[in-house]
């Protein structure tokens, strides 16, 4: 059938409810490989957010692709009333690292995306505290079920739904170059950590009681780096407050690794970066490199023992499906094989570096470059340097999916993730398998595309 008759058929027969046509007309593709797209022409384009941060090791990755099949000549299916080993090694070997990391021991759920992975913890966090209410952060994003939206900072994801339960309160996440307070990070002092600290001073703001030495919220839902918020880069030393804070508090600290998990930034866990012990982790994604939709929640033993999260506490048809499962396992041993933590973070830096350089051409312009690992930003800015342009944002982005960038006398294009309080960041995830010749390929790219955008 051919792209014009397929389009009609979408136009007529799709639901637009999802993300494909934030953008129009939504671009179509049709293979794949390493960290190119290609389009029904045969165009490659050089994707730099590999399907939203979840085919971390590349597309059609051979040995992965590989482990698939033969899951599905063995073991395709299995009701979850029942065991398979794959599930079993996986949570062993994901609770072990943790046991390791954080010296804390403890238990692993699966389910199949990551908000309802978040719903679980949820479940587990109200379960535990008998508290429904919790704190989140501005700019923060969980996932869109109902029960996610309410601590998603975003209106926009309940206005026309409303949601389930009690909505999070929500404080400014430490976002340092656009900062909620207008101070600068040089001489704040910390200002935001400080004015979250000062909730705790009296009953009469509302959520502690000094009498009882208890807060009216159970837990705090984080990201240790913003995803849809933009990448936003945190500094270490509010969080290593922050969870003081929470433990005076005891309120527990919900850590959501759904876009930064198994080494995006260069630690297996983003918020091993912040020197902080989360109580939950929430993770999904890269763990089958976007083959399967299996997500998961790790939390302590005191909170998912099964005395006190006894059998039939959630339940998910495919949750710990085999395919999932073994492809889990895979990711992990692969992760045991070579050093990510060295290979991502040097390729990290590398790219990094040329961005930085990047921005001494367009210095109002590229208003702030930041990453960490393989998780970048590119913020852009009007002529002040602060203003955000989401306008010239979106045109840049547009201009990339034209796929017609010449390289070697062959048509090209460039997959870019617009994100960001004011969808003014290029949000970039490539693949840890991209080569120096790719980054320098993309950073070449972006320029080009600068050139066309800006007037």
């Amino acid at each position: 059938m051919s792209e014009e008759d397929l389009r009609k058929l979408e136009a007529e027969y799709c639901s637009w409810g999802d993300a494909v046509h934030s953008a129009e007309p939504p671009k179509m593709f049709e293979s794949c490989e390493g960290c190119f797209l290609y389009d029904p022409q045969g165009t490659p384009f050089l994707d730099l957010q590999m399907a939203s941060a979840t085919a971390s090791f590349g597309y059609r990755n051979r040995r992965l692709n590989q482990t698939l099949k033969e899951q599905l000549d063995r073991l395709p299916q299995l009701g979850s009333h029942y065991l398979h080993s794959e599930k079993i090694e996986v949570s062993a070997r994901i609770a072990q690292l943790c046991e390791n990391i954080f010296h804390k021991k403890g238990r692993v759920q699966f389910n199949v995306g990551g908000a309802v992975a978040v719903e679980d913890a949820i479940k587990l966090v109200r379960n535990y505290t008998h508290k429904n209410a919790g704190f989140a952060f501005m700019g923060g994003y969980h996932g869109r079920t109902l029960a996610a939206t309410a601590i998603t900072s975003s209106y926009r994801y309940r206005r026309r739904y409303g949601h389930f339960g009690d909505r999070a309160h929500f404080i400014p996440y430490p976002y340092c170059f656009r900062c909620f307070y207008g101070l600068k990070r040089e001489d704040c002092g910390l200002y935001c950590l400080k004015q979250f600290e000062k909730i705790f001073d009296t009953e009469y703001y509302s959520f502690w009681d000094s009498k009882a030495g208890e807060c009216e919220f159970g837990a705090f839902y984080m990201e240790p780096v913003q995803g849809t918020g933009g990448y936003v880069i945190p500094p270490k030393e509010y969080f290593v407050g922050f969870k003081k804070i929470l433990a005076e508090r005891k309120i527990l600290l919900v850590d959501d690794e759904v876009q930064m998990g198994f080494f995006r930034t260069g630690k297996f866990w983003a918020i091993q970066h912040l020197d902080v012990v989360p109580d939950i982790i929430v993770f999904g994604k890269a763990l089958t490199n976007g083959l399967n939709p299996l997500s998961g929640v790790w939390a302590t033993e005191e909170i998912m023992n099964p005395k006190i999260f006894p059998p039939g506490s959630t339940h998910s048809t495919y949750a710990a499906n085999p395919q999932g499962t073994a492809l889990a396992l895979e990711v992990l041993r692969l992760l045991d094989e070579q050093d990510y933590e060295k290979k991502v973070t040097e390729k990290g830096q590398y790219f990094l570096a040329q961005l930085k350089e990047l921005q001494k051409k367009y210095p109002k312009i590229m208003g702030d470059v930041d990453g960490l690992g393989l998780a970048l930003r590119i913020e852009l800015c009007k002529e002040d340097g602060i203003t955000p342009n989401p306008e010239l944002t979106l045109r840049v982005c547009q201009e990339g999916l034209r796929g017609d960038l010449k390289k070697n006398g062959k048509d090209h294009g460039v997959i870019l993730n617009i994100g960001g309080y004011f969808k003014n960041v290029f949000s970039l995830s490539p693949s840890f398998e991209i080569t120096k010749e790719e980054i320098d390929l993309a950073v070449e790219f972006f320029d080009r595309l600068m050139q066309r955008c800006v007037k």
